[in-house]
């Protein structure tokens, strides 16, 4: 029974006959023609597809429709070039090149398609109309997005090869000897590439986070995270290049994601002032307490703590509920307001460091005749003798 390809041949055979025109150059002709036309066909119906894709409810039917876009619009030309084999005649050398152009042609055009799929599920999974994200939560799905290409490249590389005739077992063991020297040689190069899976893995920080390193002079912004080094925005507006292999052999902090920030203050008062101590302690628990802005599921302290050298001291332990820096230092400054408006309110102050000197055998009610003295003795010795 003859398959529908045949029976286009013989159409095309005959038409060839009638028209004078060889057979051949015939069917490469309205091969042409029919790639030419069904590429536009083919492009208005996957504009059609965007169009109701866009106006769906569902999301994921736009990213299928984006993905296919642009690779569905060539896939009409590696069913040609398969469907040309029929008519190379006796050409093998002609016949193996196009299948094998074909074949490669095939594996590329899968590829392009699940490259640009795992692309727009990235930015859906993304988007901001899901609402706000976790920056681990980021790191974690643009790692896993990014793996899952290079892994897929791979695997059409492989099978490229594998197309053209290249003994895969041989590039392997070639690879591993040769993996050896070039690991000697670009060691520093393959250190910052493991650096770099190493942030995505384990998602220490992303893209606009704030770190810090205690160990290095390392602290901003994050801006871009690369295979061989990631780019941080210093305080001062600098780029600064950080190679991803230090980040294997330094502390790393991550003030991003903190939950809270944390008020840690000493105050003193005179010591005059004691018997009030009591009752501003707990005004200033009572105010905390109170206070919209603090974070009454955190640890919260204030206690008399020590008697100085020319104070007596209690301390403010508590968190904010903001871990905004502009917003925090805000909240601090109202709170240590709120406790000199309370320690005066008790009739107390704030002490300073004082010093009293005894001089032996001087009464106190004489300190200031002594100080007069003092002076003018001081003034007889600078003046100019007779």
């Amino acid at each position: 029974m003859e398959t529908d390809t045949d029976i286009v041949f013989a159409y095309l055979y005959t038409l060839a006959d009638h028209t004078g025109i060889d057979a051949q150059w015939l069917t490469w002709l309205v091969l042409g023609l029919v790639g030419v036309v069904g590429h536009f066909v083919i492009q208005r119906l996957l504009n059609r597809f965007q169009r109701s894709a866009a106006a769906s409810a569902s999301p994921w039917d736009n990213v299928v429709a984006q993905a296919l876009a642009k690779p569905s619009q060539y896939a009409l030309w590696i069913v040609l070039l398969y469907a040309a084999l029929g008519v190379t005649g006796s050409s093998e050398a002609l016949r193996s090149g196009l299948r094998q152009l074909a074949d490669t042609g095939l594996v590329l055009l899968v590829g392009w398609i699940l490259h640009r799929l795992s692309e727009q599920v990235e930015a859906e999974l993304l988007a901001e109309h899901r609402g706000p994200r976790d920056s681990d939560d980021r790191a974690t799905i643009a790692a896993t997005a990014r793996l899952v290409r290079i892994v897929l490249w791979l695997v059409i590389a492989i099978m490229i090869m594998q197309s053209a005739g290249v003994s895969i077992s041989g590039l392997l063991a070639f690879g591993g000897i040769g993996g050896i020297a070039v690991g000697f040689a670009a060691k520093d190069v393959l250190a910052n590439f493991l650096g770099g899976l190493s942030i995505y893995l384990d998602r220490p920080f992303t893209v606009g986070d704030w770190i810090r390193s205690p160990d290095r002079e390392i602290e901003g912004t994050v801006e871009h995270i690369g295979w061989r080094m990631t780019r941080i925005r210093t305080f001062d507006q600098r780029p600064l290049y950080v190679p991803n292999a230090v980040f294997s052999t330094v502390a790393l902090e991550n003030p991003s994601r903190m939950n809270n920030r944390r008020i840690y203050e000493t105050f003193g008062i005179r010591y005059s002032d004691a018997g009030q101590m009591a009752s501003i302690v707990e005004a200033v628990r009572a105010m905390l307490r109170q206070h919209e802005a603090i974070d009454l599921n955190r640890t919260l302290i204030v206690n008399f703590v020590s008697c100085g050298p020319s104070s007596l001291d209690f301390f403010v332990y508590t968190f904010t509920k903001t871990t905004d820096w502009v917003a925090y230092h805000a909240i601090k400054e109202d709170v240590l307001l709120r406790i000199l408006a309370i320690i005066d309110d008790h009739g107390a102050e704030v002490a300073f460091p004082t010093r009293t000197l005894h001089w032996e055998g001087v009464e106190p009610t004489d300190l200031g005749s002594v100080a007069v003295d003092a002076s003018q003795a001081a003034t007889r010795s600078a003046s100019p003798s007779a």
